[in-house]
């Protein structure tokens, strides 16, 4: 039997933006039901978020068919008001492929590379694409099924590529328990050297699954780090559009070691982020979630980080990174 993990609250370290939601359906001027699990990065001097974008009506909470779900584009001088463009950057879907979505953008080498997770008919896959304009992007590599959430580290670590990402190991662990690991490329194209990083066991509030979640930023101290943890509880009811939800999702922060990021050098004991305010809470399509999926270090030490809110709606918190860092160093203590 599953324990419940009950009441969780945000860190005291972390400001939600008084702007928030920071991108809603409203503000896409194309047709949209929910806008939301957006990658953020810099870029050539201005923000670039590119947003998962599902087609269908928020008046009578219906989706339409999988395929129509899309890759957003929008710009911005300041990281908090944006301009989205006129049409969708990215869609991909054939006999094979259903959807593509929740992006993670890493600026790398003077490029800027996408991960992102692939629906097929034969299982999820994750994908790693390159860009330099956001019209048109090269796909260097697809996972085999299950495996998603797939993160880039912004600089090669010991001459390797290397990114965090979360297998669906269902048939060995028997039900949902997916851990974080690590992978490592000579090419981007090719991948190996697996090996886990961080189990959900060794997070106190998640009883289901974790994740990776917003790419790592290098900090003086170590590759600083989002992950997404999910707990489950069998009494939740109806809690957004569908008729039954009862998953929670909330943002956590670990550090990695800069030489070796397999080794876990702090792990925050309790949630960075969890469900509380309105526009994470109620009236979404899923309720409780909040996904993290772009980090941005500003020059002042400000980390704006960007998540999804109850799979509807963009939104931003901000910390300072030295609180972050010392945050994830002395734990819960």
């Amino acid at each position: 039997m599953t324990l419940t993990i009950g009441s969780l609250k945000s860190s005291s370290i972390i400001t939600r933006h008084p702007a928030n939601p920071i991108l809603t359906a409203d503000s896409v001027p194309y047709p949209t039901a929910l806008t939301f699990n957006a990658g953020v990065t810099k870029f050539q001097g201005q923000y670039v978020m590119v947003f998962r974008n599902d087609h269908g009506s928020v008046k009578n909470e219906t989706l339409e068919p999988s395929h129509t779900t899309d890759l957003g584009l929008a710009y911005s001088k300041d990281g908090i008001h944006w301009d989205v463009q006129s049409r969708p950057c990215w869609k991909l879907y054939d006999e094979e492929i259903t959807r593509v979505y929740d992006p993670r953008l890493t600026v790398m080498y003077g490029r800027v590379y996408m991960c992102f997770a692939v629906d097929t008919r034969h299982g999820v896959r994750g994908g790693i694409a390159v860009t330099d304009d956001f019209d048109r992007f090269e796909i260097l590599s697809m996972s085999a099924p299950d495996n998603r959430n797939m993160v880039l580290f912004p600089e090669k670590i010991n001459g390797n590529y290397v990114r965090l990402e979360r297998p669906f190991p269902v048939y060995s662990r028997g039900k949902d328990q997916f851990d974080i690991w690590l992978s490592k490329s000579p090419d981007l194209k090719y991948w190996g050297e697996t090996d886990l990083v961080l189990g959900v066991e060794h997070v106190p509030y998640a009883n289901d699954k974790i994740g990776p979640a917003a790419p790592p930023i290098r900090t003086s101290k170590g590759w600083l780090t989002t992950i997404h943890a999910v707990d489950i509880d069998p009494n939740r009811g109806k809690n957004g559009w569908e008729n039954t939800w009862k998953k929670r999702y909330t943002a956590g922060i670990m550090l990695l070691d800069l030489d070796n990021p397999q080794k876990v050098i702090g792990l925050y004991k309790e949630p960075l982020l969890a469900p509380e305010v309105s526009y994470e809470t109620d009236g979404g399509f899923r309720n409780d979630v909040i996904f993290p999926g772009g980090m941005v270090l500003e020059d002042d030490g400000e980390v704006k980080i960007y998540y999804g809110a109850a799979d509807t709606v963009e939104c931003l918190a901000t910390a300072h990174v030295d609180d972050l860092v010392k945050l994830c160093l002395e734990g819960n203590k």
